[in-house]
């Protein structure tokens, strides 16, 4: 029996009043959707200009930070202050008082000044720690001893705020830390170019001080290296472990998806209930240390674990099946299928998943601040045994700190702090590209 094929559909009549309707309704979708393209775009534009804004006020703070003023001082380095036995032995050189070495320089520029207290506040324009540089100088050159020499030395953190302008010198002299004698001393040395700002390559050499000039970030960075290197020693090979028996080898059963609940919660747990839970398993219970990179470290694994199982497990599953099976069938173990084929297929979301979470554990505060990471540290640590800051703490402290030099310095930090971050998470994205194309 010949089927005749049926034709195509005969065209809908549609009157006039139909397709007006029809017209206004298109017209009514198309209002629609343009609103909503604009309130999109209308949202990210808003997003752009906090963020240019967040920007632009920290680099705005920060970038007078990598500066520092400085004060050149004709010093006379006295061989019966500093050596009076003439042994040069280094304990007998460090214990010289090089700060009353500063303060003679300072009366002779300015022989005029006799009383004791004017001499009090012409001694505060020059740092207190200036001493310790002029000792560091002299201990690398003891040649030095018994000559006058030229010296920039560290000015007051006051003095710096003045030269960079953070303190207007037409106020009247009680709405400024700088006072009207103090301010001419401080013109008198312009005019006579000894005053100078240089790079403040201390920021990034030096531990933490209570005079803002002599403060740096280095110990604060060791610290967050040292703790970064324990999270990460304990955090990926614990986390793909587990990711691989949840996944590959684990019955699924309600014990097994008890464990994968549990797993996800903890992902999205504060970050300072980990701070509570290191305070009581590590320091309480195990008696370890406080401030020491090992405890954050330990601490801030706790907190990555979930993530780095997470990731590792979404990077497994990802994994077509095929790879397995074609694997098994050639005879390979279940072990070497996923060990020789399915996990460098793999890791690069797990190495992805790692770096994100470790990028996270570095800007963390509230739990190394529940372990006493809060202390007052100068020394650089030299290994995670010994007692540091971190660098989110370092900022933490630095921003509760009265004095105006602080602000810059918290600033500058905040920059240190989010090009780690912006290097790590390169990083990540390079390491992802590479596995993904050796694979």
């Amino acid at each position: 029996m010949n089927r005749q094929r049926p034709g195509p559909p005969e065209p809908v009549a549609s009157s006039p009043a139909a397709r007006a309707e029809f017209g206004r309704r298109l017209a009514r979708r198309n209002r629609q959707e343009s609103r909503f393209r604009l309130a999109g775009l209308c949202a990210v534009l808003a997003g752009l200009a906090f963020l240019a804004f967040f920007f632009l006020t920290l680099i705005g703070n920060a970038y007078t930070a990598f500066a520092q003023t400085h004060i050149l001082l004709d010093v006379e380095l006295s061989a019966a202050a500093i050596d009076p036995e003439g042994t040069r032995n280094r304990q007998t050189l460090g214990r010289a008082d090089y700060q009353g070495l500063i303060r003679n320089a300072l009366r002779q520029q300015f022989p005029a000044v006799t009383r004791r207290g004017d001499l009090r506040q012409l001694f505060a324009l020059v740092s207190p720690g200036a001493g310790f540089d002029l000792r560091k100088q002299v201990l690398a050159n003891p040649g030095l001893i018994g000559q006058k020499q030229r010296f920039w030395l560290a000015a007051d953190d006051d003095v710096d705020m003045l030269i960079k302008g953070h303190m207007n010198r037409s106020a009247p002299e009680s709405q400024r830390r700088i006072n009207d004698r103090q301010l001419a001393w401080i013109e008198q040395l312009e005019a006579a170019g000894r005053i100078e700002r240089q790079f403040n390559h201390r920021f990034f050499i030096s531990g933490d001080s209570r005079d803002p000039e002599m403060s740096g970030i280095r110990s604060a960075v060791a610290g967050s290296f040292y703790m970064l290197l324990v999270t990460l020693a304990l955090s990926f090979p614990l986390g793909v472990a587990t990711a691989i028996y949840l996944e590959e080898f684990a019955p699924k059963n309600r014990w097994t998806d008890l464990v994968e609940v549990n797993i996800n919660n903890l992902a999205a747990v504060p970050s300072i209930v980990f701070g509570l839970l290191g305070l009581a398993l590590f320091i309480n219970l195990f008696g370890l240390p406080r401030s020491v990179p090992l405890v954050g470290g330990l601490v801030l694994t706790l907190m990555t674990l979930p993530v780095v199982i997470i990731a590792a497990r979404a990077a497994l599953t990802s994994v077509p099946p095929s790879i397995r099976e074609a694997a098994l069938g050639v005879g390979a173990s279940k072990m070497q299928a996923i060990f020789h084929h399915v996990m460098p297929l793999a890791l690069p979301g797990m190495l992805t998943g790692t770096i994100i979470g470790m990028a996270r554990a570095l800007g963390e505060s509230a739990p190394l601040l529940m372990i006493g990471m809060v202390a007052f540290i100068v020394d650089v640590p030299e290994s995670p045994l010994d007692p540091s800051a971190a660098l989110p703490v370092q900022i933490y402290l630095w921003a509760d700190s009265p004095e105006r030099a602080f602000v810059e310095r918290t600033s500058a930090a905040i920059l240190v702090l989010l090009a780690f971050l912006l290097v790590m998470n390169a990083g990540a994205i390079l390491l992802r590209k590479r596995y993904e194309k050796h694979g």
